[in-house]
């Protein structure tokens, strides 16, 4: 996402844009720019001085475009998107400036051979701003700003970005019907208009399209649909009828019920990026090999997400963890991120830690540093409500817990001598933590980045 020089460090993700246009190419005459916004629309503007213009000017004229009210300067931020990374800019940035050093950033932040390097080009989005308190967004009362988060996060639902229960993803897609279709659709019509639009358009793709096991593969893709589209109809009366409880049907009261129902997933928010962890060693000849993750990182803490399975296996707040990353000390080495937290071992307490491979490894560890110096200094109010809300969800079987037991982690009770090799760039770092008997100590944020 975000860094603190003109040169770009922290702060981006790591979804999955098509290459669906660029910045223009001078910097004095006017000039067309296309803004892309999450629902795939776009805004089309013509500017003159874009090749000077910064992210902060350029916003301006977006809200003016789509009648944003000035109020919600700090909901929205501008982001450069492609295959291959996301960066979320600053309002100091210059958008021009960032895309002509575009291929720089992608040899220093992603393992991208050349070939796709020099074929790469990011796409202008305005979507929401990762360090926007979402405590804040419920108090909204623009129906277009309301309308913009709900596109986003709906996308991040449908793409599996943002894990979530069948009953969860189920309520979602009933509230989407409602919000796009109508609520006084009757159930002939509601099928209707699924149909045409496509169960995708409102269930996430690996629930619509079934998991291509072998049960469903019995079943048959078509009698999955039908099960589910009839699972979508009943939810959707039951969001109708709840304004016989005096839950308002109004287009911007449903927004916010979609909104309030996201909220209770701990990573809604966040910026993404793909790694990779260890996998356990399994079999008698103990093969590893690694797993594919998404590591989401918010104002609320750190999640690392299996790719493959749309589920959490792990989730951190950051008074839960230390954290560190380390580049490549030899040739063939990784950028990794490390991750500390407090685990449990045969009944005994230890220190854990998990190693996350991620040329965006930088990144990762100046954004969670960055969210740690902004919560200190009072900026987000949503720490309450979110922990009370999880409570609810701490399910075994609910796909946001933690699944610690199915990670490769080391596990140490002393003073981490095995990993003193790395050389953190940060005094806050675990690693240089003074030498202590053996025994175990509770993960705890140090003084130095609790005062930012």
């Amino acid at each position: 996402m975000e860094g603190d020089d003109d040169d770009f460090p922290p702060e981006p993700s790591e979804p999955s844009h098509s290459q669906r246009g660029s910045v223009a190419s001078s910097v004095t005459r006017a000039q067309d720019l296309l803004v892309y916004l999450a629902s795939n629309s776009a805004v089309h503007l013509t500017l003159e001085g874009l090749g000077c213009m910064n992210a902060q000017e350029l916003g301006r004229n977006v809200r003016e475009a789509l009648n944003i009210p000035n109020s919600a300067v700090d909901v929205f931020a501008f982001w450069f998107c492609s295959p291959l990374l996301d960066l979320q800019l600053k309002p100091k940035h210059l958008p021009y400036k960032l895309c002509r050093q575009w291929q720089d950033l992608l040899y220093r932040f992603t393992e991208a051979p050349p070939e796709a390097i020099s074929q790469d080009e990011p796409c202008l989005l305005y979507k929401r701003n990762v360090f926007y308190p979402r405590s804040k967004e419920l108090q909204i009362e623009d129906e277009g700003v309301l309308r913009l988060l709900y596109d986003e996060a709906k996308m991040n639902i449908l793409e599996g970005r943002y894990p979530c229960d069948p009953e969860h993803w189920l309520t979602l897609g009933a509230l989407s019907c409602a919000i796009e279709l109508g609520t006084g659709l009757d159930d002939q019509a509601l099928t209707v208009a699924i149909r045409e639009k496509k169960l995708s358009s409102f269930l996430p793709a690996h629930a619509a399209l079934g998991g291509g096991g072998f049960l469903s593969t019995l079943r048959g893709r078509g009698g999955r649909n039908a099960e589910m589209e009839q699972n979508l109809i009943k939810e959707y009366r039951s969001v109708c009828s709840s304004a016989a409880t005096g839950s308002s049907l109004e287009p911007i009261a449903l927004l916010r019920r979609y909104l309030r129902s996201c909220h209770t997933l701990p990573y809604y928010g966040c910026a993404f990026f793909m790694g990779e962890i260890d996998k356990p060693a399994q079999g008698l000849l103990h093969r590893g090999g690694r797993k594919a993750v998404s590591v989401g990182i918010s104002l609320e803490g750190v999640y690392v997400m299996d790719v493959k399975e749309k589920h959490v296996l792990l989730g951190l707040k950051f008074s839960e963890l230390s954290w560190d990353h380390s580049y490549p000390e030899t040739e063939g080495d990784s950028h990794i991120l490390w991750l500390e937290f407090d685990g449990e071992e045969a009944g005994m307490p230890v220190n854990k830690l998990l190693k996350i491979y991620s040329k965006k490894a930088e990144l990762m560890s100046g954004l969670i540093e960055f969210c740690v110096e902004f919560r200190s200094v009072g900026e987000s109010a949503a720490t309450g409500t979110d922990e009370r809300r999880q409570g609810k969800m701490r399910r075994q079987s609910s796909v946001v817990c933690s699944r610690v037991h199915s990670l490769n982690t080391i596990s140490y009770v002393d003073d981490g001598k095995e990993i003193k090799r790395l050389k953190p760039k940060r005094a806050a770092s675990f690693f240089t933590r003074p030498a202590q008997p053996h025994t175990y100590s509770a993960v705890q944020v140090t003084e130095s980045l609790e005062q930012g």
